[in-house]
């Protein structure tokens, strides 16, 4: 099939990539011409997993092209993927704004039948919106059709070339049976395509990352009952996780959840559901969990040096909200530093995908960056784990023992054995533990 792909941020050029690796003819526009001069050197501009690999192998056959030409990409595609930014405003409200700019733009390059799918998390009624901006200008016939994306970052190219389930919304049998073809080729062993209409398929979005997000949410206020009841929050989610009802998965507590996803999404369905008219009280909770959280290592700090942190070195292993992704949106990292900046604590850090992005974000020059995880610990006061990388998990505690000025280890997920900390001569604090 010939796909066009508007928007080669994360989902876009994820999705323009795997669509190519299976065979597909794929053209991927932007309005940014440095990135798409990149794209097509075949630097993918983000950090993810195998998908440069992939990207350069599919540019070297020939079955994904770069252009910023939105004419082009219109006339020469079937299907085409409208993965835009939806960033949230203050308010917690979603921008939508990009879509249907795009959707205005692109309608009067439509020139025969299209499918038009929209990818970016959108609010309910979105799909509506574009159908009725293009029907207005153009003479031609169209579908428009939801397909929210479910990739989890730092996994997104396995997530996408085996789904656990790819969720289309679209009343026309015509559009479903071209998305049915689409993605067959992924699905050769169980079918996981689930039809249903626009509507449903834009909330299906919102409302899966709201019950993640709300899961870790709930394990993160039980670690915190753990913690004051002298319990172990490890064997809490053991028995919580073996019953088959709730499962193992989304059970970790931490610093609380970041990325593009959880928080926008949270936000967004709070928001649909007020401009309803509907008290989600459930969702209220979970974001103010989720921001309460962040602070917590940061109160096990100051206690621990008693409030006199001016001057202190602490050292942050990772600064990405989650490992195997550069990604620094809502990183609980950024709380944890500005705060302990604010109490004159100087900050070294490491992080092995996201130290430039930061830079870039952060330049903030009390931060040193360093570039191994072992020269940021030297004369440190303490270690802050925040995102567990796996080269993280089994630490050398005879070298930081000579590195760091002080022992003391603040476990933000709980990937090291206390015991085992403690026995090396180390201070060892957790979540819930």
């Amino acid at each position: 099939m010939k796909i066009g792909i508007i928007g080669t941020g994360y989902v876009g050029l994820v999705t323009g990539v795997c669509f190519a690796e299976n065979g597909n003819e794929v053209i991927c526009m932007d309005v940014d011409e440095n990135k798409i001069e990149r794209l097509k050197t075949g630097d993918p501009v983000i950090f993810e997993p195998q998908l440069e690999e992939l990207l350069k192998k599919n540019i070297g056959e020939n079955r994904i092209t770069f252009t910023t030409s939105l004419k082009e990409t219109v006339q020469t595609s079937d299907i085409i993927f409208l993965c835009l930014p939806t960033p949230p405003y203050e308010d917690g409200s979603v921008d939508i704004s990009h879509v249907l700019d795009v959707s205005h733009k692109l309608a009067k390059y439509v020139n025969s039948y299209k499918v038009i799918v929209s990818k970016s998390t959108v609010p309910v009624g979105t799909c509506g919106a574009i159908r009725k901006i293009i029907s207005k200008k153009t003479k031609y016939s169209f579908d428009v059709v939801s397909n929210p994306e479910f990739l989890k970052e730092g996994a997104a190219i396995a997530d996408f070339m085996s789904p656990d389930r790819v969720v289309v919304g679209t009343r026309s049998k015509k559009a479903a049976k071209i998305m049915r073809d689409l993605y067959s080729s992924f699905m050769h062993l169980t079918e996981r395509f689930i039809l249903m209409d626009e509507r449903s398929s834009e909330l299906t979005k919102y409302a899966s990352n709201a019950m993640l997000a709300l899961r870790i949410s709930y394990m993160n206020e039980i670690a915190n009952l753990c913690e004051i009841t002298g319990v172990d929050i490890h064997m809490v989610r053991k028995g919580i996780g073996s019953d088959p009802r709730i499962g193992s998965s989304f059970l970790f507590p931490g610093v609380g959840y970041g990325g593009s996803c959880f928080p926008k999404d949270v936000k967004g369905l709070l928001n649909t559901a007020a401009e309803f008219g509907y008290d989600f009280q459930t969702l209220k909770a979970i974001d103010e969990v989720n921001r309460r959280q962040k602070f917590i290592m940061v109160d096990k700090i100051k206690k621990h040096f008693r409030g006199r942190l001016k001057g202190k070195v602490i050292t942050i292993w990772g600064l990405s909200y989650k490992p195997r992704t550069d990604d620094l949106r809502e990183a609980p990292s950024l709380t944890i530093i500005s705060e302990l900046l604010k109490l004159g604590v100087k900050i070294n850090a490491y992080d092995p995908a996201a130290m430039e992005n930061f830079r870039k974000l952060y330049p903030d020059l009390r931060v040193k960056l360093f570039k191994t995880n072992y020269n940021a610990l030297k004369n440190s006061d303490a270690l802050v784990l925040v995102t567990e990388w796996t080269e993280f998990r089994k630490p050398d505690y005879v070298k930081l023992k000579k590195l760091m000025r002080t022992q003391v280890i603040f476990d933000g997920r709980n990937i090291y054995n206390p015991a085992e900390a403690r026995k090396n001569g180390f201070k060892y604090y957790g979540i819930g533990r």
